[in-house]
């Protein structure tokens, strides 16, 4: 039911904490596997600053690129249609590709990802002998296209019906390590100190900040949650809304990633987490040959697999608007058109294609695309929303506040991080 004719703020409805959950769910996914591993290994100090900043950085940044959605006139229109409309064709074309390039990759690793975890799932805990790779990648891939293609609504409850399993392995892991617990991480507490894998502190909290940007990312769902809570709520209450669920599913990120983050490093040394980053495998598996524990090595594909697949799910509507926002466009400037029904099965069967080839090829893409993925991510979730509120006067009101200027330093810091890496 519209909220049009009022002003004052609906009460929580199923729906929202459906979309709670379901931000968490597009967040949390291969990247909290491998946070403990690039955070870890510098010591307590960058735990301790990744904890006061996780929070902060994350619903500042998410909360403003959903303001930036609202301000479109369009109560239709996601990302790509504000963007036009806000910065001209030119730049809203510019600003559409580089949408799509910043989130059709991370898709692709998930592809990679959830075919290595089952197939390592079925070789090692199953003892079977797994399908040819491209026969399973088929399967797997077709089955997560298929699941997002009928419907934004039906991703919806799918996530958030794979996010209390997950939270739930997650937190039986973090307890389980907790006997394992040592005090090796406090060897590091000082600003001065080198981290095990040989860079100071400093360097070390510097280059997680694009971790940190990955880890919590659920910028691909947030223009999906700003046009269904406009169509839901109305223009009146939209904004307090979707902030709260933005601030609701944040925090519930925080407390779950933060303590799985903290037992995986309290339980192993600084020079296992730079031995983990050299083997570049996850921190599931590091912590299953370590303890060779059935516990993790049973959990930890499960793990994995729900929370990749919770990923590739948020992602492929992310990955979707992007593509058929460039098919609109380009179309467009040959004064032509195209129904919305065959451009989603053109998507559907490009976004599958390409996503079952990389996944039966199995690159090692993770690193690379953390890394190009990582500035272009940080300019659309950061930057461009900045600038948008300084620039356009629909969201004048929003000027002038701290946490704008908190979100352009963090930006600017995660851009420069990631093209050091690169160098």
């Amino acid at each position: 039911m519209s909220q049009n004719e009022t002003s004052a703020m609906p009460k929580w409805r199923k729906n929202d904490i459906l979309w709670v959950l379901s931000l968490y769910g597009t967040a949390i996914g291969a990247g909290v596997l491998f946070l403990p591993i690039n955070a870890g290994a510098g010591g307590l100090i960058p735990l301790l600053v990744m904890l006061l900043l996780a929070f902060p950085m994350t619903f500042f940044a998410h909360r403003a690129l959903c303001r930036f959605v609202l301000s479109g006139k369009n109560p239709n229109g996601d990302i790509t249609v504000v963007v036009e409309e806000a910065f001209g064709k030119v730049a809203g074309n510019l600003i559409t590709v580089l949408y799509f390039f910043a989130i059709f990759p991370i898709l692709l690793v998930y592809s990679v990802g959830v075919t290595n975890t089952v197939i390592s799932f079925m070789e090692h805990q199953l003892h079977m002998v797994a399908p040819p790779r491209a026969i399973l990648s088929f399967f797997l891939v077709a089955i997560l296209v298929l699941i997002s293609y009928f419907g934004e609504n039906l991703v919806v409850k799918v996530m958030s019906v794979l996010v209390f399993p997950f939270i739930a392995v997650l937190m039986v892991l973090a307890l389980y390590l907790i006997p394992f617990w040592n005090t090796a991480i406090f060897t590091n507490f000082s600003w001065s100190a080198q981290s095990a894998g040989g860079s100071s502190i400093l360097m070390t909290l510097w280059l997680v900040i694009p971790v940190m940007v990955f880890a919590f990312n659920h910028s691909p769902i947030i223009s999906s949650l700003a046009v269904a809570k406009r169509k839901e709520y109305g223009d009146a209450c939209v904004d307090q809304k979707v902030s709260n669920i933005i601030a609701a599913s944040n925090i519930l990120m925080v407390l779950t990633v933060m303590f799985f983050t903290f037992s995986c490093v309290l339980s192993l040394t600084p020079a296992d987490l730079v031995a983990a980053k050299a083997q570049n495998i996850s921190i599931l598996s590091y912590l299953a040959n370590k303890f060779d524990s059935p516990v993790i090595e049973y959990i930890g594909p499960i793990i994995a697999f729900i929370a990749m697949a919770k990923s590739f799910l948020g992602h492929y509507l992310g990955g979707k608007e992007g593509f058929n926002g460039i098919v609109n466009k380009a179309l467009e400037s040959k004064n032509k058109t195209i129904g919305q029904k065959k451009l989603d099965n053109i998507a559907a069967l490009v976004m599958f294609v390409i996503a079952w080839i990389v996944a039966t090829m199995n690159p090692s893409i993770l690193g690379m695309i953390e890394s190009l993925g990582g500035p272009i991510l940080a300019i659309l979730l950061f930057l461009m929303p900045m600038y948008a509120i300084h620039k356009l006067p629909a969201l004048a009101k929003y000027r002038g506040k701290l946490s704008n200027v908190f979100i352009v330093i963090m930006g600017l810091i995660a851009i420069s991080a990631a093209i050091y890496n690169l160098i």
